[in-house]
């Protein structure tokens, strides 16, 4: 509400200008002694409209400061009709440039607002928006990208209802910004067809290293073919030292969490407490792989489990850019603080556990990200099936009838 008051003061501001030029000139002009002009003046007002407002004004305003140069006024007016003579036609060129530049910087500015339009529509195609429930799961994610005007970063998510379960993916690209798109493409492609395809996570894990390593190597090919031996250098350091960090999750119907870690941090599991209050602990199972790119996954890709997920329970996986953010000061973001304040109150609601987070990242860092930030919390709304035992069966069936 402040900043859109403020931005219509300064709009009727820069409306107001030219015509409280114009009233100051002719002002100045009747109480100035003689041989004093001050009308050639006048043909500021209408580059200041242009500028400011619009051509319509311009026209207009052009018009009525000609009619003042060719009145007379105050005691240096009469003495001077050439001067008079040559300031109108000044005004009149001076609206004629102004407005021929004016509609070409229109058309610039539509064609640009044309252009973020169409960025943003691909931006989010490629880390599109998550539905509020995936198979029973309540669901939330949101970025921030340090990069001024990209919603897409080096950071992605992704969950998906498929025939294992529900999959999820979360990533961090080394580097962020604009610059690591191609690869967040690559890898969240890869994913959204092996999550439906691969019957096992580490086969989920492996198409993506397949597909990132495919990635670097287009890359790769599409530079100059002969570069200068200090630019060859650079660009295969850098293909080198490309990787992914990923955490896979896959929830299953009865609440287990299978997981498997290349790099990235462990997640924080929310959990009420007796007095209404909120817990966060990071949830470590194990120790994590290498980040993909860094070194080639083992031949045995081991599966870990996180203790099962309970009904109110809640999961949130981000990246590190949360935890790495700083203040003026230097210190680090509480995040674990931040989610505990997020997730008072029961049931926990991912939605607003993502947004108070985000928020509270804003206020500490005072919107200067150094790094994206990607957030996806998730709760499992889903009944549990008692698990069936073939003693159970039998005792029911040797139950006697009443």
């Amino acid at each position: 509400m402040i900043r859109t008051g403020v931005g219509r003061c300064w709009r009727g501001l820069v409306f107001a200008l030219p015509g409280l030029w114009v009233l100051g000139v002719v002002v100045w002009e009747l109480l100035s002694p003689r041989g004093t002009p001050f009308i050639q003046l006048l043909a500021a007002a209408p580059a200041i409209a242009c500028a400011g407002s619009g051509r319509r004004q311009c026209v207009v305003l052009g018009g009525g400061c000609a009619l003042f140069a060719l009145v007379p006024l105050g005691s240096s007016g009469h003495a001077d009709p050439v001067g008079r003579a040559g300031t109108c036609c000044a005004i009149l060129a001076v609206v004629v440039a102004g407005y021929f530049t004016t509609g070409r910087r229109l058309r610039m500015l539509r064609e640009l607002e044309r252009l973020r339009e169409i960025a943003a529509t691909a931006q989010q195609a490629l880390l599109r928006p998550l539905p509020p429930r995936i198979d029973g799961i309540t669901v939330a994610g949101g970025h921030l990208s340090a990069s001024e005007g990209a919603l897409v970063g080096g950071d992605l998510y992704e969950a998906l209802a498929t025939p294992h379960g529900v999959r999820i993916v979360m990533g961090d690209v080394r580097g962020h910004g604009l610059g690591a798109i191609g690869t967040v493409a690559a890898v969240l492609g890869s994913f959204r067809e092996a999550a439906h395809d691969e019957v096992e996570l580490p086969g989920v894990l492996r198409r993506l290293e397949r597909a990132l390593q495919r990635h670097l190597g287009q890359r790769a090919g599409a530079e100059p073919r002969t570069p200068p031996p200090k630019q060859e250098d650079e660009r295969e350091r850098s293909c080198a030292e490309e990787f992914v960090t990923v955490l896979l999750l896959e929830l299953r119907a009865d609440g287990e969490v299978a997981v498997l870690n290349c790099g990235h941090p462990w997640p924080y599991r929310l959990r009420g407490t007796a007095d209404g209050g909120a817990r966060a602990v990071a949830v470590t199972p194990g120790e994590p792989l290498p980040p993909l790119g860094a070194f080639p996954l083992p031949a045995e890709v081991p599966v870990l489990r996180l203790p099962r997920l309970l009904p109110g329970d809640a999961l949130v996986l981000h990246t590190d850019g949360a935890e790495d953010a700083r203040n003026a000061a230097g210190a680090f973001f509480p995040l674990e603080s931040a989610l505990a304040e997020a997730a008072h109150g029961v049931p926990i609601v991912p939605a607003t556990v993502v947004e108070h987070v985000r928020g509270a990242l804003l206020r500490h860092t005072g919107g200067l990200l150094t790094d994206d930030v990607a957030l996806l919390a998730l709760r499992d709304d889903r009944q549990r099936i008692p698990v069936r035992t073939p003693h159970a069966d039998l005792a029911r069936v040797c139950r006697p009838r009443s």
